[in-house]
């Protein structure tokens, strides 16, 4: 039989897993036609049954009653991995429902195969966790143990900026010296590496690779800094109450904003304590909005609606941001300047963390001939001014930004299991 591998890159916002079979490389659609799919599960209220991707998003926007996930990646590696959820009251752990989604994806490669696939080649962040070598080695280990799960007899991980320069190579004559920017949900990465379609099939490619840097920030964070900015104050962000005039407690507009926080928020001391603050609000309006958030666990929604306007705002200068499932009629506009106010500082930390790759690589911006941006997050306009200000005589790539790690991961599989 032969011998097939794959590639998965399991990514915090959107998925995809590719096939290596005898020099055939091809991504494998995981939901419908498409072949990606947000890493998202929605676990149905009756029996907890489990739905994937689009199909989950669809659920809980229809209001079905349920659990919905999403940011999965995020919890490797941290203290929230080994707690495990409570998911319409049962306790779930996070490597079994991680496992479940996965294995959703591994279902549809081995249907393409026509066989069980027994070796896989999973992407991971340069850095899982920032600053935290110990919790980089546990998220490597918790990802290694869920593919373990799924069956998989042969595994090893490649970093992600590494994977998208593999998928970039085919194209490439001659040689060149490129920075591979790979900025996705939860984190940015960066990889300076020399590729020519002339080394797909080197099976050590370590000599060609200068250097790796990243940084725990992604389109997540860019989501954070957007509702923060321009969403939570028609709730009540910032607002005041009391004769003293006090701000109102800002973690639960923190943990709103945050995907795989939300949820924590629905409980009776949480809303008994939003009522009571209620009585004392200077801005009742808008606090009491708040109330409805958490009484009626429309914290998602909330989430949706500020990603609904960070993507209009790729093509438009200004989006006005419904908030019709509190209010009838009520919106708000928001503009891109707000927008690229809010995470410029967001920006500058993908900056300089390009920059540290250059310099560990020992390379200047000059040297660099091509920059591949992939993963959702190079859309954002302000990502690809500052990588076009950083390096104006380089050429750009940007092709296949959501697909194009599985697929490298799946031409470095071929190397690795051929």
């Amino acid at each position: 039989m032969t011998k097939i591998s794959c590639g998965i890159d399991f990514g915090t916002s959107n998925s995809s897993i590719a096939n290596a079979n005898n020099g055939d490389i091809r991504l494998v659609p995981v939901e419908g036609s498409s072949v990606t799919v947000p890493s998202a599960m929605f676990f149905l209220r009756k029996g907890n049954v489990p739905y994937y991707g689009r199909e989950a998003v669809n659920k809980f926007l229809t209001r079905q009653p349920g659990r919905l996930m999403r940011s999965l990646k995020r919890v490797l590696g941290t203290p929230i991995m080994k707690q495990g959820t409570m998911v319409n009251g049962e306790h779930m752990k996070f490597d079994q429902i991680i496992a479940s989604f996965l294995q959703n994806l591994k279902e549809k490669a081995d249907a393409q195969a026509g066989q069980e696939i027994e070796n896989v080649v999973m992407g991971r962040p340069v850095h899982f966790v920032d600053n935290d070598p110990e919790a980089n080695n546990r998220a490597q280990a918790e990802l290694r143990s869920v593919a373990q799960l799924l069956g998989f007899k042969n595994i090893d991980f490649q970093y992600e900026p590494i994977a998208a320069a593999f998928a970039h190579e085919v194209n490439i004559t001659g040689e060149k010296l490129a920075l591979v920017a790979d900025l996705g949900g939860g984190t940015s990465d960066f990889t300076v590496i020399r590729l020519s379609n002339k080394y797909i099939n080197k099976h050590d490619r370590s000599g060609d690779i200068l250097a790796n840097t990243g940084v725990r920030i992604g389109g997540n964070d860019f989501d954070k800094d957007l509702s923060l900015a321009a969403i939570m104050p028609e709730i009540g962000y910032k607002s005041t109450y009391g004769v003293k005039n006090l701000e109102v407690p800002l973690r639960h507009y923190y943990d709103l904003s945050e995907w795989s926080k939300v949820n924590m928020l629905y409980t009776t001391k949480i809303i008994s304590q939003t009522r009571q603050l209620l009585y004392e609000s200077h801005d009742k309006p808008r606090f009491k909005r708040l109330l409805q958030v958490l009484e009626q666990e429309t914290g998602h929604a909330l989430l949706a609606i500020t990603e609904e306007t960070k993507i209009a705002l790729t093509d438009s200068d200004q989006y006005e941001t419904p908030f019709t499932f509190i209010e009838e009629g009520l919106s708000t506009t928001v503009t891109r300047e707000q927008f690229d106010g809010a995470i410029s500082q967001q920006i500058q930390k993908i900056s300089e963390a390009a920059m540290q790759c250059l310099r560990e690589a020992g390379v200047a911006r000059e040297d660099i001939d091509l920059v591949i941006l992939t993963g959702g997050t190079t859309e954002v306009p302000s990502v690809q001014s500052e990588f076009k200000r950083m390096f104006p005589n380089a050429q750009l790539a940007d092709e296949n930004k959501l697909s194009s790690v599985g697929l490298g991961l799946a031409y470095d599989s071929q190397n690795k299991f051929s």
